[in-house]
């Protein structure tokens, strides 16, 4: 039996979720803050035990926006396990991935403005919906802006609505990321592993 993995390390925490999608499923997350680099490696071979690198058939995996050494090694370890095991590699937005983790909160076709703090004062931004088949949308992508530029693009784009604003902590969404990927699994899509890449806004 085949199974998905996810990888979340755009913050200080570690998440990760490998599921059949049928009669197992199971997620964990770490606070490691620094230590992510170090002990990455170890959890993940620890996390997937019984299961073998042969059962994994796709790989999910957070881009970002978030901690840059974070990402980045979050992304090279997908990339390069994607690469070995000839699987393919989802990779999707931190904003992306927490917009779908709060999809029981809004309504059908409700747009969902999403911001993150980035340096500089600047905000990380992306405006999404959920469609009537629970598809999420992307309506504005992820951009790296200026406060003012944000406040009037989610005017236009979401007027009236509410912006919902990132935890600090976002591997606890690790089970919605592997569940984006599973939807694009599903509909036969098959991206190789470089085409993960990150999202770093710069």
């Amino acid at each position: 039996m085949k199974y998905g993995l996810a990888l979340h390390t755009t913050s200080s925490q570690l998440g990760l979720a490998i599921s059949n999608f049928d009669t197992e499923t199971r997620s964990q997350v770490w606070d490691l803050g620094r230590e992510l680099s170090n002990v990455l490696h170890q959890h993940l071979a620890d996390f997937i035990s019984p299961q073998t690198w042969d059962a994994i058939a796709f790989i999910a995996v957070a881009q970002g926006p978030g901690s840059f050494t974070s990402t980045r090694i979050g992304l090279v370890t997908a990339r390069t396990l994607g690469q070995q095991l000839k699987i393919p590699v989802f990779a999707f937005s931190s904003l992306a991935i927490f917009a779908w983790s709060i999809r029981d909160q809004v309504r059908i076709n409700q747009l969902i403005a999403v911001q993150m703090s980035a340096t500089k004062e600047q905000i990380y931004g992306a405006i999404y919906q959920i469609s009537e088949q629970k598809k999420l949308i992307t309506i504005l992508p992820d951009s790296l802006l200026e406060p003012e530029e944000w406040q009037e693009k989610s005017a236009y784009f979401a007027p009236n609505e509410n912006i919902f604003i990132t935890p600090d902590h976002l591997g606890n969404n690790v089970s919605d990321l592997l569940n984006l990927a599973y939807q694009d699994w599903q509909a036969e899509i098959r991206p190789i592993w470089s085409e993960a890449l990150p999202f770093y806004g710069m």
